[in-house]
């Protein structure tokens, strides 16, 4: 028998999720809005009603009228900034267009994605160059822990380091600027995966100066799926070629340069994600008074009270300070719920939490053990933790 059901928040119906669904997962793959779900349906429906022209003759009109809504709101130049289908692409991207020769290195931490790993296992299989990897202690005292750990595993060898903005399985926001401006001094590029970080945190490209930087907008932004960002200082954009090589490469385009014609024009895709980017950015910022900058605080604030209230529950220690989180926290699991019996089997914790009590939630594995993410948006509503805590504590003592 479930515990008693959570009220919603009054923001819910926004959005399609189930109601029989408490879903404390969006880090993952995020939650459309229904009228931005309306707008990309709107888009789709001029597309197929008159296809060539939607695709090839109103593309770039179309294309820079989102580019200049987005751009801004991650403190980027239009000009640096490009649309990609996620973050993985342009981490493809990016890596595969390096020129790297054998003993060159790679620099990534012990927090990365996996999917990001394997970018570099490949890249590094095809040129020769060796991955580093920065131990990043988890539980974690405090952020200078990870930038030392980070510049003490540079050598002189170190051509690009991979860097995460928000750790996607331990929920740690790293202190970019301090990363990068160590590593700038050490003459090493930096790629950032900020799969997580727009809409969690206030962005400043320009002023931040990665070497790249890449970002979903499917995640916090709440775009549709199929829609992220590359930008690239002007220095690096001339070498770089998207991870599908196609008419960009030898169709230029008035006002556009070289770097904005290759990664536009992916062959043919439905771009719709793309421009209902620009509608997310502005539905969302209309959501709330104080527009982002309150959705943002809110968001952030409402999972800093939520790992607090699940700490005191069921007796947890928090593994990081609180001025490390964004919008997401990692938890150890409750009791007997850390062991995991096969490594290799379908989580049996997993399944229960959704089956049987309708709990979407993010299970990682961390030191051989099982971990809870918890995440926060605007349509979840502070009880909905505390109906976790409740079926947590239920499933510790059976």
């Amino acid at each position: 028998m479930r515990p008693e059901w959570p009220a919603p928040s009054p923001l819910k119906d926004h959005w399609l999720l189930s109601k029989e669904l408490i879903f404390l997962n969006h880090g993952s793959f995020g939650a459309c809005p229904k009228p931005v779900l309306a707008a990309q349906t709107r888009l789709r429906e001029i597309m197929e009603t008159s296809p060539l022209q939607f695709i090839h003759r109103h593309r770039t009109e179309r294309m820079d009228e989102a580019r200049n809504v987005v751009a801004p709101f991650v403190g980027a130049d239009p000009a640096n900034f490009v649309f990609v289908t996620n973050a993985t692409t342009a981490v493809n991207a990016v890596l595969r267009s390096l020129e790297l020769a054998p003993g060159d290195e790679i620099l990534t931490t012990d927090h990365d994605y996996n999917a990001c790993r394997n970018v570099l296992v490949e890249v590094a299989r095809r040129t020769g160059a060796r991955i580093v990897v920065a131990h990043v202690p988890f539980p974690i005292l405090g952020e200078d822990q990870i930038v030392q750990a980070i510049v003490d595993a540079v050598t002189p060898r170190t051509r690009l380091a991979l860097l995460d903005h928000v750790t996607s399985t331990t929920a740690l926001v790293f202190p970019l600027e301090r990363i990068i401006r160590e590593l700038e001094a050490r003459g090493v590029d930096t790629l950032v995966d900020g799969a997580h970080a727009p809409g969690m945190v206030p962005l400043a490209l320009e002023t931040l100066r990665p070497t790249y930087y890449t970002g979903n907008l499917h995640k916090w932004v709440c775009a549709p799926k199929g829609a992220a960002f590359l930008w690239v200082r002007p220095d690096k954009q001339d070498g770089l070629q998207p991870a599908v090589i196609s008419h960009g490469n030898n169709t230029p385009r008035p006002g556009h340069s070289p770097f904005q014609d290759r990664f536009d024009w992916p062959a043919t895709y439905d771009f719709t994600a793309w421009l209902c980017a620009a509608e997310s950015v502005r539905w969302l910022g209309e959501l709330l008074p104080g527009g982002w900058p309150e959705l943002m605080s809110t968001n952030r604030q409402r999972a800093i009270e939520a790992r607090r209230f699940l700490c005191e529950r069921l007796g947890l220690e928090p593994p990081c300070p609180e001025s490390m989180l964004g919008s997401m926290a990692t938890l150890p699991m409750p009791g007997r719920l850390t062991e995991i019996a096969d490594p290799t089997a379908p989580d049996p914790v997993y399944t229960r939490l959704h089956d049987e009590f309708g709990i979407e939630l993010q299970i990682p594995r961390i030191h051989g053990q099982r971990w809870l993410r918890i995440s926060s948006h605007a349509h979840n509503a502070a009880d909905e933790y505390r109906y976790l805590a409740d079926v947590l504590g239920r499933l510790t003592t059976k």
